[in-house]
């Protein structure tokens, strides 16, 4: 087990971790502190105030990042092949949308198990 030392909202923590896993932990404390540093106030609230707003930013980041990464890719350009209709690829373009939004449902689960 590596030990990480942290400073976050200006209070020093030795955070244990896996080995290898040191540098990830140091940018991960890094990111709350720049959210503590971020929050309106900071200095007038309490502690636990005040890392439950920087949770609460990392959480909306974490959220708008899920919900980027989940909405379907816009579907490429069509370009005109000989030998196949409009109609076709219609079609093969609502095969793709009806896929995309049956592994995005498929995701949804996986991350709820």
């Amino acid at each position: 087990m590596a030990n990480v030392r942290l400073t976050v909202g200006g209070r020093n923590f030795v955070v244990a971790c896996a080995p290898g896993e040191e540098a990830h932990v140091s940018a991960l404390g890094k990111m709350i502190d720049t959210k503590i540093m971020d929050t309106q106030d900071a200095a007038t609230l309490s502690e636990p105030r005040v890392l439950l707003y920087a949770a609460l930013m990392l959480a909306d980041e974490l959220h708008d990042a899920r919900k980027e990464c989940a909405a379907p890719a816009p579907p490429p350009a069509v370009r005109e092949e000989p030998g196949i209709s409009q109609e076709i690829v219609s079609h093969l373009d609502a095969i793709a949308v009806k896929l995309e939004n049956l592994a995005a449902r498929l995701e949804g689960q996986a991350d709820n198990a």
